[in-house]
């Protein structure tokens, strides 16, 4: 029997850090929900009880049903080591279809372009917002020059940030937003008190009334602003690895009280003044706001920036955990990933960082303000939860053998989502095909990765190393072949110690033989250790061929030239590698000679088997390649001596027709 784990004891600090970096962007839902669910229905003269009650209602039970019951309660048990995010999801069920990978890289894909849109989305809000103080708002002057400058430079600030960490970001943002969500309970229960009609909305029949209601103007499309108090839920599963399941097991209960309450004294203040001309005349009308006594406002508005601020944090961290989890599935090119704590789950992807930021402030130039960067919002996310509730399914199913959990779980959350997912398309023509497209964008990157890795292990060939010892060894005592290097490196992928990819062979042998001393093979494993360093190693007999598999802890460089010193000293040091002669060096003599780095870049030839589209998809993969980064630089080979070659895939060459001669006699 499995033994379970001990609940680790609370901890306050990491509390804090969870409120700061999880609940950021659910969290600032209620400054633009109620807001977005009157307007939708006319505006506060044409509200009535009824209405109220069953759209807060649905606010309640979408946040119960999505966050609480399908994430919290649910997918958080389907976890990957620890991590979260729907590509661990579908890493724990791949094994179960290969058609599994599509719904994993859709809904990758859509969270991914959320998390270019809802940093733009909220840090514009939050700097308009600050129109609402009269001192700021002469500032700012007329247009919205001054605020696409200050958005972009908070934006900018953010992304520059980043490489510190989400502990230590967690840790400042942490007291911010437990300020945050205790001013959100305590005001929204002042105004509770006032109508306590609201209460009867914890009642799920108010939430289906309503949709039926001549009451709601908008019918089942009220959904697609309800939906907007939810969309934070799938940020909540993909940041898990960065704090643990059991700090958000203990947070999540007060960030729900608070955001509920506040919910609640939001409705109750519109039946208050549903009859007041002036509060409706009021162009874009937010009752989070006005709800508040007018000394408090400015107050509330500095906080709801920074609150919305680090809403973005909760979706750039997700943004992490996702694409280091597409590198690990293969659905993305290798990229540097960098671990400012010793807990695995806390990273930072500069490229990612980059292109997160490119997007961010590409969206607030296009679109210019918040309103119409929030008609985008919310139509990407409903797909990932989709695919989510898709592969969570299958895992419940197969995997933890539980079929009628299984079927509940398709149906239940595969229906609520589908009407929202139908809902929202309402927002495609006004902002929402924005999302659409980078979302299908990313989708081809993976496609295009996922398939040409298909390919290139398809026609991948390795040589049992052990029968080329001899090649070897008459290649390095072939006095007339040029010397390439004394010691020459490559960095071969496979696991196996005995066998080696067929092209580095290719390279050393047949494409332009190098010679060298000694020739190293290297191949390096990430462990879930934060700090071991360690190595294995096979000679096969000889004292010139070495066969290192280096094993990193998760936290440590993988600048291959420091272990590479290493690893010969100790050879030196056991006899195992013979001393090589170095006489001039502005360092003096020395017994280890100069080192070569050779790198294989694979080609798509011509006449090959493959496909015109297999062709292209290669070729595609290749670009994306090189695009992202060189090898070299991700094993700090920047400034070493490199061979870099280009090799065709070993695929097979079509056969030519038998033709005839046709001798002139």
């Amino acid at each position: 029997m499995k033994k379970e784990k001990a609940r680790a004891p609370f901890s306050f600090g990491m509390f804090l850090v969870t409120i700061g970096i999880v609940y950021g962007d659910i969290g600032t839902s209620p400054m633009y929900v109620m807001k977005s669910i009157v307007a939708d229905n006319g505006g506060l003269r044409d509200v009535s009880a009824e209405f109220i009650v069953g759209a807060l209602s649905l606010v309640i039970w979408s946040i119960t049903l999505l966050t609480t019951v399908k994430y919290v309660l649910i997918a958080m048990k389907a976890d990957n080591n620890g991590e979260g995010g729907i590509f661990s999801l579908y890493s724990l069920v791949k094994k179960c279809g290969k058609w599994l990978i599509f719904p994993a890289m859709l809904g990758g894909s859509a969270l991914l372009a959320d998390g270019v849109l809802t940093p733009a989305v909220t840090v514009t809000t939050a700097v308009e917002g600050l129109r609402s103080i009269p001192v700021v708002d002469k500032m700012l002057g007329a247009g919205q020059g001054k605020v696409i400058i200050i958005t972009l430079l908070i934006i900018s600030a953010l992304f520059s940030i980043q490489h510190a960490g989400t502990s230590r970001i967690g840790k400042a943002f942490g007291p911010v937003m437990l300020v945050w969500f205790s001013f959100l309970g305590v005001t929204g229960l002042l105004h509770i008190f006032e109508n306590p009609i609201v209460v009867k909305a914890f009642n799920p029949l108010y939430a289906v009334r309503v949709l039926f209601s001549p009451a709601n103007k908008r019918g089942f499309m009220i959904l697609g602003s309800v939906f907007l108090a939810a969309t934070g839920a799938e940020a909540l599963y993909s940041d898990m690895g960065h704090v643990g399941r059991e700090h958000i097991y203990r947070s999540w209960p007060f960030v729900k009280i608070c955001l509920i309450l506040n919910y609640l004294g939001q409705g109750a203040w519109v039946l208050l003044n549903q009859r007041n001309g002036a509060l409706a005349a009021i162009e874009d009308m937010n009752p989070f706001f006005l709800m508040l006594p007018e000394a408090l406002r400015p107050f509330a508005v500095l906080l709801g920036a920074l609150a919305a601020i680090i809403a973005s944090q909760a979706l750039i961290t997700g943004s992490y955990t996702l694409v280091s989890e597409a590198i690990r599935l293969d659905l993305m090119p290798h990229m540097l990933i960098r671990y400012p704590s010793d807990t695995k789950g806390q990273l930072y992807i500069g490229t990612v960082n980059t292109v997160l930021w490119i997007g961010c402030s590409l969206v607030v130039l296009y679109f210019r303000s918040g309103s119409r960067m929030e008609s985008a919002y919310g139509l990407a996310i409903t797909v990932t939860m989709l695919m989510t509730t898709l592969l969570l399914a299958v895992y419940l199913m197969r995997v933890r053998k539980k079929p009628v959990t299984a079927g509940l779980v398709l149906v239940a959350f595969g229906a609520i989502e589908s009407v929202f997912f139908l809902s929202s398309l309402a927002k495609f023509a006004h902002g929402g095909y924005v999302a659409v497209i980078m979302a299908v964008l990313l989708f081809a990157v993976m496609v295009i990765w996922y398939r040409g890795t298909e390919l290139e292990q398809k026609y991948t060939v390795r040589l049992r190393l052990r029968d080329y010892i001899d090649n070897l060894a008459a290649l390095r005592a072939d006095e007339t072949t040029p010397v390439c290097a004394q010691n020459l490196v490559f960095i071969d992928k496979g696991n196996d110690m005995e066998t080696m990819d067929r092209d580095i062979l290719y390279s050393i042998l047949d494409r332009d033989p190098k010679r060298a001393e000694a020739y190293w093979f290297f191949s390096i494993h990430l462990l879930d250790e934060p700090d071991a360093v360690r190595y294995k190693l096979e000679t096969y007999g000889t004292d010139f061929i070495f066969r290192v598999r280096l094993e990193l802890g998760f936290k440590n460089d993988q600048f291959l030239n420091a272990y590479l010193r290493q690893i010969v000293g100790d050879l030196l040091n056991s006899g195992e590698l013979p001393p090589q002669e170095r006489r001039f060096s502005i360092y003096g003599p020395s017994n280890v000679g100069n080192f070569k780095f050779g790198f294989i870049r694979r080609s798509v030839a011509p006449g090959t088997v493959l496909t015109r589209f297999e062709e292209y998809i290669l070729t595609a993969k290749y670009r994306i390649r090189e695009l992202i980064g060189s090898q070299a630089h991700w094993y700090g080979l920047d400034t070493a001596s490199l061979i870099v070659e280009k090799v065709p895939l070993s695929a097979p060459i079509r056969r030519a027709q038998n033709t005839k001669p046709d001798r002139v006699r």
